[in-house]
């Protein structure tokens, strides 16, 4: 067992006395049950409670006014009993009788007195017993049933005599504590009935007054391993007789703690030559002295403390034959006096060659030399902090010394007042990968060079350094390798420069830029910067970088550091994220924006964090919780906390959230007293748990009825307009289709060899001359027109003509003029029958040719005709110039001889 293991054994009780202790404000009124736990402490109670569960095997009595435990034979199962705190005045002799599982027994501070082997006589599983703080007064041979006791604290107790047996007895134990009793002597027999005992190795005599030790007192239990001596009144003749006594037994840890040694002379620990001790401590003590060759008799020393002691000098020799050691202590054991200030010689330390570890925190010196960490060639950790005289400024000399020390990997300079970084300050540590510089008052422009050497470093903290560091593009420029920086209320200056500061640091994971009161940066601080893991930023002045009105609009900073887990970006004025901000950011864990102005949030502006775990979004003003904005964050949160906000406690702004907090199983932390409700007046000041669904879901039916009467008018005035705009499209398309099903047997008889004319022309009386002179001058052998006034038959009625010849002609040609569009015989009949010929013959045969500009709107009111109607190569328009003729005759020729079999 180690030291610290065993300084905090008996503490570990004391602790959990403590904390009883400090719950007693906290009275309940009942007991808590979880998980076979019964917790009844802390309820003034007279007896044992009747009424729990059966099946408890812990069972929680602490801090009330119990005489008795006689109750507890209902709970057969009960293997962990705490009963301290109470007014017991012994222990039932049939206590373990009814309790057969039993293995832990507290029952410290109460009054138990008399105690004898009848009162532990059924306890054979008991494995721990504390009856300290007690009056006891042993009876015969009380313990010698407990086979199976590895534990036993009767520490407290006003005895007088280390002796608890005559006979051997306690076979199993391992620790005995006896500290704080009345025993001034350590007699020859007074650990024989631990003669047997092969497991036992730790002895607590802490708090004790002793005076003597006799000879052969530890050869009952030479196993022992672990002795506390902790604030005992130790004086250097005793000290020096127990050395020798334990001489014989198998000790490797020691505490000395607190027992007012004061000169380590060079005879003090020769009675420990034998032994193997691993571990000494003798902190707290009032040490000024070490006389050279002290520690020669402790040649397997690994761990030694000297933590606040007031030694006054360390010379070359102080820790001569501590060539094993690994960790040395000298946090505050080095104390600046009104006369000067102690003194370390140059190679103090060399005889410690194994040493990994050296913490001098708080220590006082006079002057750091290059030498005094000489010889120190397995160093690890070196720990300066808070020293009290300081360094001003770091020097490529300072640390010389450890350039002997290839495996430095932490340099520890916190609060040691270091004002400047000279170039190479750090050169001689090339293996250094940790190096702390926190809470310092360094007052430069970093160049870069102050950190050059530094080949393997992975972290660099300057954070709290007054603000008094600005940066350039090279100040991280010899330190690629870094992981961790830390430059949190440290900088002044700007960071809206090209290239960033931070664009060397390839590698870095890990980015403080907090509390800096940073107001101006550009989109580029962090590119490159792809490893990056944890961002924080709190406490700036960011607001205006995210407005959408910012010039050139927000700058997205965050672009480059999508692989981001953690972000903090609490208390920045932030009140508008852009909704790209967080793009790409599926690996983020962890977004804080606590402190901010936030309130309205764009629908998608969290779409991406697919991955995210805790959520800070406290003190803002958010009114409203939307699925659309929070659905994806809150999906997969396992932490969130949104209270302090302003909720509008409405149906559209609170209703899924407030489902939500009812429903999930996502902790919320302040829910629901911290969830409050801002508007309206009917739920001002009350928590969003009390909102009302239901006030909501009444609206459900009308929200469905003003959907589909929506939903009806919408598509009534499409159908309205489509009618009416294009309505004779759909007529037109819709005949077609009809005749082209059902008139398909008539198709098959009209053939190309029935046809007499090319073409049918309608014209109105007026354009005769146009017709004579433009069309039928295109006949020849190819064409041939049947012209009303010149191919009619005399002696048939004028309809028969038009119909029978119409039937007869391959095209139907009108000539579209206003005076056409007159023309009654035209409206009347011409046009109707030629639409009807058009649709009952499923033939594309008609051609307009327009001499002059008539809409569409008036070709269809008088003859029911559209452009839209006809093939585009069938609407033809009479040019004004006449070196275009040609073409027109051309395009005419074309329509005429395209297919009337409608596609």
């Amino acid at each position: 067992m180690d030291l610290m293991k065993l300084i905090l054994l008996p503490l570990f009780y004391a602790c959990f006395s403590a904390h009883c202790a400090g719950t007693t404000n906290a009275r309940k009124s009942a007991c808590m049950i979880k998980n076979a736990k019964a917790d009844c402490s802390h309820m003034n109670l007279d007896a044992i409670p009747t009424d729990l569960p059966t099946n408890i095997t812990t069972l929680d009595v602490s801090h009330n006014r119990l005489k008795t435990l006689s109750s507890l034979h209902m709970y057969t199962n009960l293997v962990n009993i705490d009963a301290s705190y109470n007014s017991l005045a012994g222990i039932e002799k049939d206590l373990c009788l009814s309790l057969p599982h039993l293995q832990f027994l507290n029952v410290q501070h109460n009054q138990v007195y008399l105690i004898s082997e009848k009162n532990l006589k059924n306890c054979f599983h008991l494995t721990q017993l504390d009856l300290s703080d007690n009056k006891l007064k042993l009876q015969g041979e009380p313990f010698s049933l407990l086979k199976n006791l590895t534990w036993l604290d009767v520490s407290r107790n006003k005895l007088t005599s280390a002796k608890l047996g005559t006979e051997p007895q306690l076979p199993n134990l391992v620790t005995l504590v006896l500290s704080g009793n009345n025993i001034n002597i350590l007699q020859e027999n007074d650990f024989s009935f631990l003669s047997n005992s092969s497991s036992f190795r730790v002895l607590i005599l802490s708090s004790l007054i002793l005076k003597k030790v006799e000879n052969g007192c530890f050869k009952a239990i030479d196993t022992l391993s672990d002795l506390v001596l902790d604030s005992s009144k130790l004086t250097s003749q005793f000290t020096t007789s127990l050395f020798e006594e334990l001489a014989d037994t198998a000790l490797r840890n020691l505490s000395l703690k607190s027992t007012e040694q004061v000169t380590l002379s060079n005879t003090t620990f020769q009675g420990l030559e034998k032994t193997k001790i691993t571990v000494l401590d003798l902190s707290e003590n009032r040490i000024s002295k070490i006389v050279d060759g002290a520690f020669q008799w402790l040649p397997q020393l690994e761990f030694l403390s000297l933590e606040h002691n007031t030694i006054r000098h360390l010379t070359n020799d102080s820790f001569s034959g501590l060539g094993n050691l690994r960790q040395l202590n000298l946090r505050k054991a080095l104390i600046k006096s009104h006369a000067s200030l102690p003194v370390i010689d140059d190679f103090s330390f060399q005889h410690l060659v194994q040493l990994e570890y050296l913490c001098m925190a708080n220590t006082a010196f006079r002057e750091l030399t290059e030498q005094i960490f000489s010889g120190l060639r397995n160093l690890k950790t070196l720990d300066l902090s808070w020293s009290i005289t300081g360094i001003k400024t770091v020097t490529n000399k300072t640390f010389a010394g450890l350039q002997e020390s290839p495996l430095l990997q932490t340099l520890n300079l916190t609060g040691m007042g270091i004002n400047k970084l000279e170039p190479g300050a750090f050169s001689s540590l090339g293996n250094l990968s940790n190096l702390l510089m926190s809470r310092n008052f360094i007052n430069q422009q970093l160049q870069g060079n102050e950190f050059k050497g530094l080949s393997n470093i992975k972290e660099i903290d300057m954070s709290i350094n007054q603000q008094s560091i600005s940066l350039t593009n090279a100040s991280f420029v010899h330190v690629s390798t870094l992981r961790t920086l830390k430059l949190g209320r440290a900088l002044k200056g700007t960071l809206d420069m090209e290239p960033s500061p931070f664009r060397p640091l390839v590698n870095l994971t890990i980015l403080d830029l907090s509390n800096n009161n940073i107001a101006n940066i550009n989109a580029d601080l962090l590119e490159g910067l792809y490893n990056l893991k944890v961002v924080k930023m709190q406490h700036n002045n960011l607001a205006r970088l995210w407005k959408m009105a910012n010039p050139g609009g927000p700058v997205l900073f965050l672009k480059d550091a999508t692989n981001l887990s953690y972000l903090n970006l609490d208390y920045n004025g932030i009140d508008e994220i852009p909704p790209n901000a967080f793009r790409g950011f599926s690996e983020l864990h962890e977004l804080s924006l606590r402190g901010n102005l936030l309130d309205q949030l764009h629908a998608s502006v969290f779409d991406d964090l697919n991955s995210l775990k805790y959520l800070h979004l406290q003190k803002n003003l958010i009114t409203s919780v939307q699925r659309a904005t929070f659905g994806v964050p809150l999906s997969k949160l396992k932490e969130l906390n949104m209270d302090h906000n302003p909720f509008d406690c409405t149906c559209e702004s609170i209703l899924w959230f407030s489902e939500w907090l009812n429903s999930t199983n996502t902790s919320v932390p302040g829910f629901p007293q911290s969830y409050i409700c801002n508007t309206p007046n009917a739920y001002f000041n009350h928590s969003v748990m009390n909102f009302d669904p239901l006030s909501c879901k009444d609206m459900t039916p009308f929200k469905a009825l003003y959907i589909l009467s929506s939903t009806a008018v919408l598509m009534l005035l499409f159908i309205s307009f489509l009618v009416h705009f294009q309505g004779w499209r759909i007529q037109f398309y819709w005949n077609i289709m009809v005749n082209r099903m059902l008139g398909s047997l008539k198709d098959a008889k009209v053939t190309e060899g029935r046809f007499q004319f090319d073409a049918y022309i309608i014209h109105a009386g007026e354009d005769k001359s146009w017709v004579e002179r433009s069309l039928l001058s295109l006949e020849d052998k190819d064409l041939n027109f049947f012209y009303e006034q010149r191919d009619s038959t005399p002696g048939h009625s004028r309809l028969e003509t038009i119909v029978d010849n119409m039937v007869y002609s391959r095209k139907i040609i009108f000539v579209i003029t206003e005076m056409l569009l007159k023309d009654p015989w035209c409206r009347q009949f011409k046009a109707h029958h030629a639409l009807h010929h058009v649709m009952e013959d499923n033939r594309d045969s008609l051609i307009l040719i327009f001499l002059e500009d008539v809409t569409d709107y008036n070709l269809n009111r008088s003859l029911h005709l559209r452009r839209g109607m006809l093939k585009p190569k069938c609407v033809l328009y009479w040019p004004l110039h006449k070196e275009r003729i040609p073409a027109f005759h051309q395009k005419l020729r074309s329509a005429l001889a395209s297919t009337n079999k409608v596609n």
